[in-house]
């Protein structure tokens, strides 16, 4: 349902989702990424690209539970989301409020801008 990725030589936390959440797939979810965070020894600042394309719009309650869960999450610098979905679009923009995030419809445009030279504003 989703695979999360460390890399840290590019500060890039890379995510896919592939499946629709349910409490207790969000509760995982949630407590993973926040262990690995820890464990990877990443910091504030890093990059985050968020692959959506392999998924339809989430339920409102699961994107609400996750919203909720990753409230406190440390702040990335950049964030890119990867959808193709109007309606996936309109829900990212919901509950992500970022004004360092941007939607592409390519992972490698929305990879490309993630790990641009730092001295570019985001």
């Amino acid at each position: 349902m989703y695979t999360i990725a460390f890399r840290p030589d590019r500060d890039l936390i890379d995510i896919r989702w592939t499946g629709l959440f349910d409490g207790p797939s969000v509760d995982a979810y949630a407590a993973e990424l926040h262990r690995r965070f820890r464990e990877e020894g990443f910091a504030p600042g890093y990059r985050l690209l968020m692959d959506m394309s392999g998924c339809t719009v989430q339920p409102v309650e699961a994107a609400a539970a996750i919203n909720r869960r990753l409230g406190n999450f440390p702040r990335a610098s950049r964030i890119a989301i990867v959808t193709t979905s109007a309606i996936t679009r309109l829900q990212v923009r919901r509950f992500m409020t970022q004004p360092y995030l941007r939607i592409f419809e390519c992972a490698a445009t929305a990879r490309d801008w993630l790990t641009a030279d730092a001295s570019i504003a985001a």
